[in-house]
């Protein structure tokens, strides 16, 4: 089963980094669960502006951790590139 690494643009114009095996709910999940993300939850709406597929729930995690360290503008280049 694939997993995934996204990013994606809060309304306050912030960027959340996460990673996850199913992507689609994942995303409505940032926008209507009371539960999860702290963060997103008090941005809301926030909408996905990059992901991409990994082999392994690893893979996602050492993915995630690397972009996350990423200067904003680092991020931003990414997902322009891929837009």
């Amino acid at each position: 089963m694939d997993h995934f690494v996204y990013i994606l643009k809060c309304a306050d114009d912030t960027l959340y980094v996460g990673s996850t095996n199913n992507l689609s709910k994942r995303v409505a999940q940032h926008n209507t669960a009371k539960a999860g993300a702290h963060y997103t939850k008090i941005r809301r709406p926030v909408k996905l502006v990059y992901s991409e597929a990994v082999k392994t729930f690893i893979r996602a995690r050492r993915r995630e951790a690397e972009i996350k360290s990423w200067s904003r503008e680092k991020k931003m280049a990414l997902i322009e590139s891929h837009a």
